[in-house]
């Protein structure tokens, strides 16, 4: 009989990262021969929250009525998209005595651990408590913007001690599981990059557009690219979000056009985690300027793939920009890929042993 395997992340968040790394997670292990669910935790006030999110993402910034339609026709992509995941029982997010017993619990990827999370911070669920499980281990887990500087409290710490295996997705997470703990984490994929054949999708035509994927950023950026577009004789594709500079604006996009919007980019510009993470996963030139809430994230990540040259600050200008977004991604980036796809593969036959 197969081990039965839950996996405990944020499944239901109305974001492109958060329902492909929950799929990916899900069938990445299901394929090494585990009977696998997604842990179906549900909680009214989150609820509430993350729909308030999807319809006005731009918050304080205030969106217009016809905008806030199109975001709800890709929030009910999402909800169709949710049901075809493998759930298990739902339970409550609050009180997981109803949870269904497995025999081993992944928590992980995500920000699980982020204490600023604007509506999951704290919750001891994703620090293993009250799990129904023979065994916890995380993998790719992520504190997102609690800074390792700010160090993790005792309580918390001696709830993590308790797992029999840790794997974080980023340098910050291993700094505070390392100094908070005294053990070494591993470091691995993102389950999209790690499981990359799952969410990769072929391109359907000649690729031609520039995917502008994300929200909220500087204005001098948003010219910066535009200029750069008009003088390539490209167009600007806003997948998911309004950005006005670009030529297209697509906020109905579900989960499976984001997938396929991205294998058929030329290119990706992002300020998004996960806008980085399917760059590299279709081997498509991007450029990212971080902002404050993910920079621990994007820094990490672009660092661990030796990918650091697609951060950009104010002091780009057209010629960089060209280099970065007209020149294929280098063979150092993929070899590093490469050697962290190998090290997270074994790290999870170790844990899931």
């Amino acid at each position: 009989m197969s081990q039965k395997v839950g996996v405990l992340t944020f499944h239901r968040c109305i974001n492109y990262g958060s329902y492909w790394q929950a799929r990916c997670s899900a069938e990445g292990l299901a394929e090494r021969g585990v009977d696998v669910v997604l842990l179906d935790h549900h909680s009214e006030r989150v609820n509430w929250a993350e729909w308030r999110c999807a319809l006005q993402p731009l918050l304080p910034t205030p969106v217009p009525p016809a905008d806030r339609r199109l975001y709800a026709a890709k929030a009910r992509k999402f909800f169709e998209a949710f049901a075809k995941l493998p759930m298990s029982r739902p339970f409550h997010l609050e009180n997981p005595s109803s949870m269904e017993p497995v025999d081993t619990v992944v928590v992980g990827s995500d920000e699980v651990w982020n204490f600023r999370h604007p509506w999951y911070a704290g919750y001891p669920l994703f620090f293993g408590e009250g799990l129904k499980a023979d065994r916890v281990v995380a993998y790719a887990a992520s504190f997102g913007s609690h800074d390792a500087a700010d160090a993790l409290d005792r309580r918390w710490a001696e709830r993590l001690q308790r797992f029999e295996a840790l794997a974080v997705r980023d340098e910050n997470s291993r700094q505070l599981v390392q100094g908070a703990l005294g053990r070494e984490p591993e470091l691995v994929l993102d389950p999209c990059l790690q499981f990359a054949h799952v969410c990769r999708r072929d391109p359907t035509d000649q690729p031609r557009d520039v995917v502008v994927y994300g929200h909220s950023f500087p204005a001098w950026f948003g010219s910066l690219v535009r200029r750069w577009a008009e003088a390539a004789g490209l167009r600007l594709v806003s997948l998911g979000y309004r950005n006005d500079w670009a030529h297209e604006q697509r906020l109905t996009a579900g989960p499976e056009e984001f997938a396929q919007a991205m294998g058929n980019a030329l290119a990706v510009v992002t300020n998004f985690f996960h806008g980085c993470v399917f760059a590299l996963v279709n081997s498509k030139p991007f450029v990212c300027i971080p902002s404050a809430y993910r920079s621990n994230k994007v820094q990490n990540l672009t660092r661990a793939v030796a990918a650091e040259d697609r951060l950009i600050g104010e002091d780009a200008g057209l010629s960089r920009l060209d280099d970065l977004l007209c020149e294929p991604l280098g063979p150092s980036v993929q070899g590093a890929i490469d050697a962290m796809r190998r090290r997270s593969g074994a790290y999870l036959d170790h844990a899931l042993a």
